[in-house]
């Protein structure tokens, strides 16, 4: 990272995870939560944003799915292998800007449809999932 470039800090602060959506890993269950998340690294792969991710993007979705677990309700195996997420942290070597932001949330998107039938998603949940999804991905924009 270039030590001339300028951090932009969004104003609203990291989100925190709603705790409604804790019953999802209740519903879902483990299996269900990595599929999603491979899933979604899928489109990640074919997106225009591709160039940020690892080569191994299979293991890049394991390590996302850990994380989500215990997003969702589930025990903390994000922390119990990787230490603490800081996930801005773990972003900043990457440009992220809302153009960016945006092709990340599609891909969630697209990977959300019919998340019910293909995860047992439980869809009353869906709403407040995009919420954090949309503040999440907001506290990850680095650039301007």
């Amino acid at each position: 990272m270039s030590n001339d470039r300028s951090i932009y800090v969004p104003p609203e602060g990291p989100p925190p995870a709603d705790p409604r959506n804790s019953e999802i890993y209740a519903i879902m269950g483990e299996e269900n939560i990595f599929r999603l998340l491979k899933d979604f690294y899928l489109e990640l792969e074919r997106s225009s944003i591709r160039s940020m991710f690892p080569t191994d993007m299979a293991a890049a979705s394991r390590k996302s799915a850990e994380f989500f677990v215990f997003l969702l309700g589930g025990p903390p195996l994000y922390q119990q292998r990787h230490g603490a997420p800081m996930m801005r942290k773990r972003h900043l070597p990457f440009r992220i800007d809302e153009q960016a932001r945006q092709v990340w949330l599609e891909c969630f998107r697209k990977t959300l449809i019919d998340a019910d039938k293909k995860y047992n998603f439980p869809m009353d949940h869906l709403e407040n999932f995009w919420v954090f999804l949309e503040k999440f991905s907001s506290w990850m924009v680095n650039t301007q």
